[in-house]
């Protein structure tokens, strides 16, 4: 079994015709154990609200999110599943997306609401990615995480495997609450759990 980067294992699932925003049914509703209805109302969303997710994928959940937002940006490490959100939400023109590094990617405004669904499993350096979204949200904004409660250290797909770096939740809160954030709730579904973090208000 080869290991490979989450970049390439992403570009792989594209080229092999993977795509969970065409998903059937029943997939869908799977998906939805890790980011259903309860993800969704911890967002909160009004359509004020300027929105960034972190790993946007091929857009499963930005076709649900951007049509509540005032605007919204992805961002993604894999190069082919960027091009695929693309077309996926070309009906949006409040969509913004960018091919990159969260931890490394400069951002040009803060955001009222950060989404982030099985992503953080990728990242090694998770203080410094809870510091970065802590920057990156607005006064009273919510960061809304959602961990998978799969412990592995890998992910296996056919001949490839990722290496994980699996979301325990009582070091997520901790990393929460060391990054600045007032941990808001932390809701427990069949396969996740879903932290909700706030950033508290700057009084004049």
């Amino acid at each position: 079994m080869e290991t490979v980067s989450v970049a390439a294992h992403y570009d792989a699932l594209v080229t092999e015709g993977n795509d969970p925003v065409y998903d059937p049914e029943p997939l869908r509703a799977y998906m939805k154990k890790w980011d259903g209805a309860v993800f969704m109302e911890r967002l909160a969303l009004d359509g004020t609200q300027r929105a960034l997710e972190i790993g946007v994928g091929t857009g499963r959940l930005a076709r649900q999110v951007a049509p509540r937002c005032r605007s919204f940006v992805g961002i993604d490490l894999s190069t082919k599943t960027i091009a695929r959100a693309r077309e996926n939400l070309a009906a949006f023109s409040n969509v913004q997306l960018a091919e990159g590094d969260f931890l490394s990617q400069a951002f040009e405004e803060t955001f009222d609401v950060i989404l982030s669904s099985l992503t953080f499993m990728h990242i090694r350096e998770k203080d410094a990615a809870f510091r970065k979204a802590y920057a990156l949200l607005a006064s009273g904004g919510r960061f809304v995480l959602s961990i998978d409660k799969n412990q592995s250290e890998w992910l296996e797909c056919g001949q490839r495997r990722v290496r994980l770096h699996p979301d325990a939740p009582e070091e997520t809160e901790e990393r929460l609450k060391r990054a600045g954030f007032r941990v808001e709730s932390c809701d427990e579904t069949e396969f996740a759990y879903i932290f909700t973090g706030y950033k508290e208000g700057v009084s004049c």
